[in-house]
């Protein structure tokens, strides 16, 4: 069909010619069956999903070779030459050859650019290229704005793309393929019929009223026997959405209709991925148009920014769905008892929607929900409810990865701003939500458990009352307490373990727990002081693996450490530095391999405890050499800066550190801490992509807070020293 001659004989190249479009090689039906298995395979490497971060422009869903696809199957029916005479059969309207001819031509010269500046034939759009090809295709040059629009321009046109492709290949096999007797046939309604599985209309002027559009996605969901559009009705959608002059929201019907799917238990289900994938959630809100196809040039957000809403809705779904139980236990729990379900699905699709207009997007968000909630009847209450959870859609994350959430003041801080346990139940399940929906791989059981330990604990403050906080003495007893029962079950003598205890100060007994103390005195006891003691749990501790240090206190301890646990390619999420009265160091870190999972093998955790063991009893600094920055890393620019967070804590101070997350940098932190010799108590180590953003709790070497000067000397310290 696409046949060139590049040399050889002519004669017999015009003799094969007129055999290609025979049956010798393939019937019409046979090849059409044959490249629509090619392409679901092809899809299904990208798991359905067309909007990656680095696409493949030629093979990604949406892509070139979708459009490939379209023309090949039906110029093999049709033995045409080009799109032009698909026109003549029918096959495609005037409008959708256009549309098609200016998808490929975007898609061309999208392509030619990256070969040009990759040098070689590529056609994945990776990091390394997109700022080079966004300047040669005319978007500019100043900073990662260009790339966004670029990028936007592209999600844009794969959708149409994908659109295109999913409608006329249906339609050719409902037409050409499918023989009529084999077709079922039954009435819905006086509008719409099922033809099989898919709905259609029985009208083709039926899309004149607006409001039979979103009418026939609550048929959808009502109706469980239906599993898609038919192409005709498809066709005759995508006419009626370009002539819409106004949003589908400035009918009264519509808003009824579009609530009523909301409502619905099926609602957000295939109705709510046909809604999205047909582009028919932006023809009824305009606000969500302006996210349509927006990327964030970043390594944190996967996916555009409807994209990502849409997945963060469809978890919001699933929790509702009892066969999904076993997935996520707490969310399934609060969700099928909640009331009124509609106000967490309403704030999973205004939580980002105010992205990329400047400003904060969370406010100008929950003004957006708020305005939505009240022109579609809902009460003050859902409403204030709706816009709530919007503003503060980030609230939970932030504090669980950045805060010590066993410190009570941090709790009663945050129950403070949330308020009650229904604010609270809502609040968890978006979060959850929303960080799942953001970028699949981050998600892991660490985060999971500190969302989850947050949750239990702001709940526990609630019960017992935030104006009531736990006394610090009577939790000392009772961790003491607990512990010692523990170790004298292990028969470990009660006088060397009250001799240990005494070497301690206070804050040990707060910030483990009774089971983490008796197993780290345990060890610490029978074990010969002069060399380091590292533990590695074999059993994950909320959700990631614990590394245990108990050694004496030398210069560097925690850089060198945390050094060498990088070059093991482990990533640390959370420290805790203890010094004791008798200057040794306790420290605990909890680290997650590559592929953010728990250390699992035990052959590898003695070896790792085995070489930190050695780097700790070296004298001196032993800073280990820094690796080399990845590909994707190399691409960004972040500029290091320096935060004081308040803390209720009078000879603490909270430091928060932003930079581009390299190989060495906390051991870089580390280091600049101990010139300036600092103390480290606490360190919440979280990362978003290409950025760190790492949170310190710190004090002098005289266990007091920084003062100003102090502050703003480390602050220029780090920026020198590290940026």
């Amino acid at each position: 069909m696409e046949m060139r001659q590049v040399a050889g004989n002519e004669i017999l190249t015009q003799q094969l010619l007129p055999l290609l479009h025979e049956d010798v090689f393939w019937t019409s039906e046979k090849f059409f069956i044959a490249k629509r298995k090619e392409q679901n395979d092809r899809h299904q490497q990208y798991r359905g999903a067309a909007y990656t971060l680095e696409p493949n422009l030629k093979a990604n869903p949406g892509g070139l070779r979708d459009i490939q696809t379209i023309a090949w199957v039906a110029k093999r029916h049709f033995s045409a030459d080009s799109f032009e005479e698909l026109v003549e059969h029918h096959y495609l309207y005037p409008n959708e050859f256009f549309e098609l001819l200016e998808s490929q031509d975007y898609l061309w010269r999208m392509r030619f650019a990256l070969h040009f500046v990759s040098g070689r034939s590529e056609n994945r759009l990776l990091f390394d290229y997109q700022a080079d090809v966004a300047k040669m295709m005319g978007f500019g040059d100043e900073g990662k704005a260009p790339v966004e629009r670029m990028m936007k321009r592209f999600f844009r046109i794969i959708a149409r793309v994908s659109e295109l492709n999913t409608m006329l290949l249906q339609h050719f096999e409902q037409a050409i393929i499918q023989k009529p007797e084999q077709t079922n046939v039954s009435i819905i309604n006086q509008d719409f019929e099922l033809v099989d599985t898919l709905i259609n209309t029985r009208n083709d002027r039926i899309f004149m009223r607006p409001v039979k559009l979103i009418e026939m996605f609550l048929i959808i969901a009502q109706e469980p026997s239906i599993k898609g559009i038919h192409s005709h009705t498809l066709r005759l959608m995508r006419n009626a959405r370009r002539r819409l002059i106004s949003g589908l929201i400035d009918y009264a019907e519509c808003r009824r209709m579009f609530m009523s799917i909301i409502r619905h238990p099926r609602g957000l289900g295939l109705a709510l991925t046909l809604m999205h994938k047909h582009s028919i959630i932006g023809a009824y809100l305009p606000l969500w148009r302006n996210i349509a196809g927006q990327m964030q040039f970043d390594l944190f957000h996967a996916y555009s920014v409807d994209e990502h809403s849409y997945r963060v809705i469809k978890n919001l779904h699933q929790f509702s769905q009892k066969e999904h139980n076993h997935k996520f236990p707490l969310c399934s729990q609060i969700v099928q008892k909640i009331r009124k379900p509609e106000v967490l699905y309403l704030a999973g699709f205004f939580h980002d929607i105010g992205k990329g207009r400047g400003g904060d997007h969370a406010k100008l968000g929950a003004v957006d929900a708020l305005n939505f909630c009240l022109s579609h009847q809902m009460s003050k209450h859902d409403s204030n409810m709706v816009a709530w959870l919007v503003e503060h859609h980030l609230l939970m994350s932030v504090t669980a990865q950045r805060r010590d959430i066993n410190d009570e003041n941090i709790i009663r801080t945050f129950g403070e701003v949330v308020r009650d346990e229904a604010h609270l139940n809502y609040l968890y399940c978006l979060t959850v939500a929303d960080m799942r929906g953001t970028n699949e791989s981050l998600w892991n059981n660490w985060k999971a458990n500190l969302l989850e330990e947050l949750y239990f604990n702001t709940l526990r403050a609630f019960r017992h009352g935030l104006e009531k906080p736990v006394e610090i003495r009577s939790k000392i007893r009772e961790n003491q307490q607990q512990a010692l029962a523990l170790l004298t079950e292990q028969q470990v003598n009660e006088s060397q373990v009250k001799d240990l205890w005494s070497e301690f100060r206070v804050d040990y007994f707060l910030r483990y727990s009774p089971e983490q103390i008796a197993r780290q005195c345990a060890n610490i006891l029978a074990h010969d002081r002069e060399k380091p003691l590292v533990l590695i749990s074999p059993v994950p501790y909320r959700g990631g693996t614990e590394v245990f240090i108990f050694t004496k206190e030398k210069n560097n301890t925690f850089a060198n450490t945390v050094s060498f646990l990088d070059t093991k390619k482990l990533s640390i999420h959370d420290a805790k530095i203890i010094t004791t009265k008798t200057a040794y160091t306790v420290n605990t870190f909890i680290v997650l391999d590559s592929r953010n999972k728990p250390l699992r093998e035990k052959f590898y955790t003695k070896e790792i405890s085995h070489a930190l063991v050695e780097k700790l009893s070296m004298e001196g600094v032993c800073i280990l050499p820094q690796q080399n920055l990845s590909r994707h890393i190399k691409q960004f620019k972040v500029p290091l800066k320096v935060n004081f967070i308040k803390i209720h804590a009078k000879n603490r101070t909270m430091i928060e550190i932003i930079a581009l997350d390299r190989p060495g940098l906390l051991a870089s932190i580390g280091e600049v801490f101990q010139k300036e010799q600092l103390n480290i108590h606490n360190a919440k180590i979280t990362t978003f992509g290409e950025k760190a953003d790492d949170v310190f709790t710190i004090s002098t070497a005289e266990n007091n807070a920084l003062t100003d000067q102090e502050k703003e000397a480390l602050a220029q310290r780090l920026i020198n020293d590290i940026d």
